[in-house]
C-alpha cells in the first residue's frame, strides 16, 4: 500500500473550515474546496515512490490489473475527492461518452486551444459522478415536474416570469423544460438580472420551499442560473445518503461536506451560477429534458459489512465499512486498484494508520487488511 498526500484545491466556493476540521488542523482561513485522491493529471497523489500518475505510467497492468487496464486503458479510471462547498457550485451538466468524444474531436478539430476558457471538451471521456454526504448536503437534482416548477415560480408572482410559468402549463414536458431554460439562458442579460433581483426579494419573503433560492442570488446576483435552477429539484442529503449523477442531469452542490467519485474527466458544460462561459446551443444538445425524482442512494449491506452505492457505470465503485474496535479483521484485497479514505474514527490499513482525512492506494492484488474504530471508505472499479 501508498500511503498517499493529497492535494487540496483552494477554489472560490470552498469551505474554510470543513476540510481542515476533518483533518484536525488549523483553518488557514482561506477556501479549501476539494481534496483530490487519485491520478488525475492536474494534480495526481504523491507516494513514497513518486507522484502516482507516474507510478501507475511505469506499471499499469501491475499497479491496476490486468482486467482494468484491458477494459479502461492503462489509467486510473476514476477520481475521489472530499468536496466541501461553503457555497453553490456552478449549475452544470456532463455528457456521456459518445457525445464527448464527439464534442472534443469538432473542438480540436477547430483547433481550439485546450485551455481557452471557451472551451467545453478537455478530455474525450464522460464524468458520471456520485456524491455521499458526510454532514447534512443540499443540492439541486434534475428536472422537477414542469407544473410543479410553474407553481414556484408562479407563486413569485413577478410579472417578467409569467410568459415563462405559461409554457410550463401549456406543452409537453420536454419542450416545456427545453424552452423555458432556453429562454432563460438567452434573454437580455440586463433585463434578466432585474428580474432575478426581483424573483429573489420574493424567494426571501415567501421561505420555504422558496429559501434556496434566495440564498443562491446572495451569491449571483442577477445570474439567469438562479431561475434555471427553480426548475431543478432541491435536495438535502443527510450523512450516509448519496446522490448518482449521470449523463444529461443538471446539477448544483450547494452547501456541505461530502465524498464524491467520479470518471476521470474534467468535461463540465455550465448552466449558470458562474462567471465562466455558458454555451448555450452545446448545453442544450447535452442536457436531457426529462423530470425526474433525484433518486436518493443509500448503501446496500453485505454480509461481510460492506455497505455499497450501487450505480449503473464500471469506471467506479464506491463503498464503506464502519469498523468497530475488536471485530475480526477485514480482508478487502481485489484484483482491481483501491483507494481507501478514513473520514472518521482510527482505522489500520495494512502498516497505514490512517485518521480522518487520510488515504492510501492499494495496487491490484496486493494485500489490503483493514481493522480499527471509524469509517473506511473504499473506491475500486469493476472490471
Amino acid at each position: 500500500m501508498d500511503r498517499l498526500d493529497n492535494t487540496i484545491r483552494p477554489y472560490a466556493w470552498g469551505s474554510t473550515t470543513a476540510i481542515p476540521h476533518l483533518l484536525g488542523v488549523e483553518p488557514t482561513g482561506e477556501p479549501q474546496a476539494e481534496m483530490w485522491m487519485g491520478a488525475h493529471p492536474g494534480a495526481p497523489s504523491r507516494t513514497l515512490r513518486g507522484p502516482l500518475t507516474e507510478v501507475i505510467d511505469e506499471a499499469p497492468e501491475k499497479e491496476l490489473g490486468p482486467a482494468a487496464v484491458a477494459k479502461f486503458g492503462p489509467r486510473l479510471p476514476f477520481l475521489l475527492k472530499l468536496l466541501a462547498a461553503g457555497a453553490p457550485l456552478s449549475l452544470q451538466v456532463h455528457p456521456d461518452l459518445a457525445q464527448a468524444k464527439e464534442g472534443y474531436e469538432d473542438e480540436e478539430r477547430r483547433g481550439v486551444p485546450i485551455d481557452a476558457p471557451h472551451r467545453n471538451y478537455k478530455d474525450a471521456n464522460h464524468k458520471p459522478e456520485l456524491i455521499c454526504a458526510l454532514t447534512e448536503f443540499d443540492g439541486l437534482c434534475g428536472f422537477r415536474a414542469p407544473a410543479e416548477a410553474a407553481g414556484l415560480l408562479a407563486a413569485l408572482d413577478v410579472d417578467s416570469l409569467k410568459p415563462y410559468v405559461d409554457l410550463l402549463h401549456a406543452h409537453p414536458e420536454e419542450a416545456a423544460l427545453r424552452e423555458v431554460l432556453t429562454a432563460v439562458l438567452s434573454a437580455d442579460r440586463e433585463e434578466m438580472a432585474a428580474t432575478v433581483t426581483e424573483a429573489a426579494a420574493a424567494c426571501a419573503r415567501l421561505g420555504g420551499a422558496h429559501a434556496p433560492y434566495a440564498d443562491l442570488a446572495h451569491h449571483y446576483p442577477g445570474d439567469p442560473g438562479v431561475i434555471a435552477a427553480m426548475l431543478l429539484n432541491h435536495v438535502r442529503l443527510q450523512p450516509g445518503e448519496a446522490l448518482f449523477l449521470g449523463a444529461g442531469v443538471p446539477h448544483a452542490y450547494l452547501n456541505g461536506l461530502g465524498v464524491e467519485i467520479m470518471a476521470n474527466s474534467d468535461n463540465v458544460l455550465r448552466c449558470g451560477l458562474t462567471p465562466k462561459h455558458v454555451d448555450v446551443p452545446e448545453l442544450l444538445r447535452i442536457v436531457r429534458f426529462e423530470a425526474s425524482d433525484p433518486g436518493v442512494l443509500r448503501p446496500e449491506a453485505s454480509p461481510d459489512g460492506e455497505e455499497v452505492y450501487e450505480t449503473p457505470i464500471d469506471e467506479f465503485r464506491l463503498s464503506r465499512y464502519a469498523l468497530v474496535a475488536g471485530a475480526p479483521v477485514h480482508d478487502l484485497t481485489l484484483g482491481t486498484p483501491q483507494i481507501l479514505l478514513c473520514t472518521a474514527g482510527s482505522v489500520q490499513a495494512g502498516e497505514h494508520a490512517l485518521g480522518p482525512g487520510r488515504s492510501v492506494f492499494v495496487p491490484a492484488g496486493e494485500k489490503a487488511e483493514v481493522s480499527g474504530d471509524g469509517t473506511v471508505f473504499r473506491a475500486t472499479v469493476i472490471a
